[in-house]
């Protein structure tokens, strides 16, 4: 990947947690407390800066800070527009590098043409061909407009990491759609928020996570390509619409690339019920990402150097693996949806759940030779589940020591001969001891078998060496404590906690410094790493999902950050 779109990309994606104690504020933020009367009923969430449309929080028990939207500014007309994450992101980014995030776009000129004429088929409901002049007309039409090119940009970002978009793409590509959208209006407050907060409060944003800029502060700093009062955006500024730098700078820009603006975005307490009444009567017309992503051209490099490269959740569709590196990888499960065979790859792979579909016989007729392996299994109620493919059967799975596992290991080990299949086992790399235990799923409602089971497995395979550097690598997570979910995720089960105290004491008597899962497909732009406490030490925990911009995590730079 080159150095443009790496601008566009940030490479270290963390929870921001600002220096203080307990659940007080930092020193440098507690005076701001005072400025916000609501903060003496509000024991969590504090106002630190605001405006008519955001604000800026300090939640005092995550000490975390968030910019969020004050309720009636809306983001997007389209219903269920899952984009405004990326779109916020896209926003710093332009204002950092706007040569870089045009060329970006640029790069992915095959898929907008594809998208674009998607958009006009269901607007004018006329199929056209990416060399049509309505196709070129609305291509041209995104970089005469800053906060059009800013939306597409957040919608490539959203493309290339969650997979092909279907849903109402004319409202997100057509110029003439999507004025009606409100989402310019919104980026047009947005980033009026963020250039003043960086420019009043010592903060760095990327459009997502914000963090504190003291150099006294014991956190890392952990944005890459963040906004702070230092960033020179004049470049950007002098690109946007006179009516948004008129409110941001203050004063009139010449330029000729000017976009209509409401004189203020849609707000809920005006449209509220012009809004449900769309939303309500809302066709998705969508279609599954995975359905889509075959005629779309990946244009990013499927390669990286990373010394110890960590990746999950890959859901390989095409037979093939689609990244290259040759140092060591970790691969934490659910790789190949597709039978992949790779055997150059090397380095571990623990198993997943999608992997105990995958490595089972293509032919249907189980009478055949090829099923004699999975013969022991046939009267298993959760086999007999797996053999048809549902959905449901995934709670009903053995613990991670039943014999099938074993099978399974055997059949992706002469997939990937390279690879380390750690189905209960252990490895020495480089001086750091990688323990793979077999977790496909989040058992909750047998805790406490998986529990034992996870306890015993690290009994055996820590043995008597407590000093050696050790990793724990599984698929789903150990417990909560341990895992990258945060709590307000749909898949979050409170349940899921760490309820063995043999385990905890193993955690403080050995030299465990880190734990890598996969499972829950949190997006690389969230974050792909934490550092947090468990049993008084400090553990760094790994879940680095794949998409085409994310080929894989350098677990190096989380053991040594310097």
């Amino acid at each position: 990947m080159d150095q443009d779109k790496n601008a566009l990309i940030a490479k270290k994606q963390s929870p921001v947690l600002p220096s203080g104690t307990g659940s007080g504020l930092p020193p440098q933020l507690a005076a701001r407390v005072e400025f916000y009367p609501e903060n003496k009923r509000r024991p969590v969430n504090k106002t630190l800066y605001k405006n008519e449309y955001f604000q800026l929080t300090y939640n005092t028990r995550g000490n975390s800070m968030d910019i969020s939207s004050r309720g009636d500014i809306v983001y997007s007309a389209i219903p269920y527009d899952t984009a405004r994450n990326y779109i916020q992101r896209a926003a710093i980014q332009y204002l950092l590098h706007p040569e870089e995030a045009r060329k970006y776009i640029e790069s992915h000129k095959a898929t907008l043409e594809k998208y674009l004429g998607l958009s006009i088929l269901q607007v004018a409901n006329k199929k056209v061909d990416k060399d049509s002049l309505e196709v070129k007309q609305a291509y041209n039409a995104i970089f005469q407009n800053p906060l059009l090119e800013i939306q597409i940009l957040g919608r490539l970002l959203q493309h290339d990491e969650t997979g092909p978009l279907s849903a109402n793409l004319a409202g997100k590509f057509l110029f003439s759609e999507n004025v009606k959208t409100g989402i310019s209006e919104y980026l047009a407050e947005y980033l009026n928020f963020v250039i003043q907060l960086t420019q009043f409060f010592p903060v760095m944003t990327d459009g997502r996570n914000i963090q504190l800029l003291e150099a006294e502060q014991s956190a890392p700093l952990l944005i890459d390509n963040g906004l702070t009062f230092e960033s020179d955006i004049k470049p950007a500024l002098d690109l946007l619409p006179q009516e948004v730098n008129q409110r941001i700078a203050g004063s009139l820009v010449a330029g000729d690339q000017l976009m209509p603006l409401r004189s203020k975005p849609l707000l809920r307490s005006e449209y509220g019920k012009e809004l449900s009444e769309v939303r309500k009567n809302y066709v998705a017309h969508s279609v599954h990402p995975d359905e889509l992503g075959q005629y779309f051209e990946n244009v990013h490099s499927t390669g990286n150097a990373n010394l110890v490269n960590v990746v999950s959740d890959i859901h390989a569709l095409d037979g093939e693996l689609p990244i290259t590196n040759t140092n060591f990888n970790i691969l934490a499960g659910d790789v190949s949806n597709s039978r992949v065979v790779n055997e150059e790859i090397r380095g571990l792979y623990v198993i997943g759940g999608h992997e105990l579909l995958d490595v089972l016989p293509d032919n249907s007729d189980q009478a055949d030779k090829e099923w004699d392996k999975w013969r022991p299994f046939f009267n298993y109620e959760w086999f007999k589940e797996l053999r048809t493919n549902t959905d449901e059967f995934w709670y009903l799975l053995p613990v991670g020591d039943h014999e099938f596992y074993e099978v399974v290991e055997d059949e992706l080990a002469s997939r990937f001969p390279k690879m380390n299949v750690l189905n209960n086992r252990s490895l020495v790399h480089d001086g750091i001891r990688y323990i793979g235990l077999t977790i496909p799923v989040v058992l909750v409602q047998r805790k406490k078998a998986q529990q034992q089971f996870i306890l015993r497995m690290l009994k055996e395979l820590l043995a008597e060496d407590q000093e050696i550097p050790t990793v724990i690598v599984s698929h789903a997570p150990l417990f909560n404590e341990l895992s990258m979910l945060l709590p307000d995720s749909d898949a979050y089960n409170k349940e899921y906690t760490c309820s063995e105290p043999e385990i905890e004491q193993l955690f403080e008597d050995y030299n465990i410094i880190g734990v890598i899962h996969g499972h829950h497909h949190i997006p690389a732009s969230s974050r792909r790493y934490k550092y947090t406490e468990f049993v008084g030490k400090r553990l760094f925990v790994v879940c680095s999902i794949y998409s085409r911009i994310n080929t894989g995590l350098d677990l190096m730079s989380v053991i040594n950050p310097e």
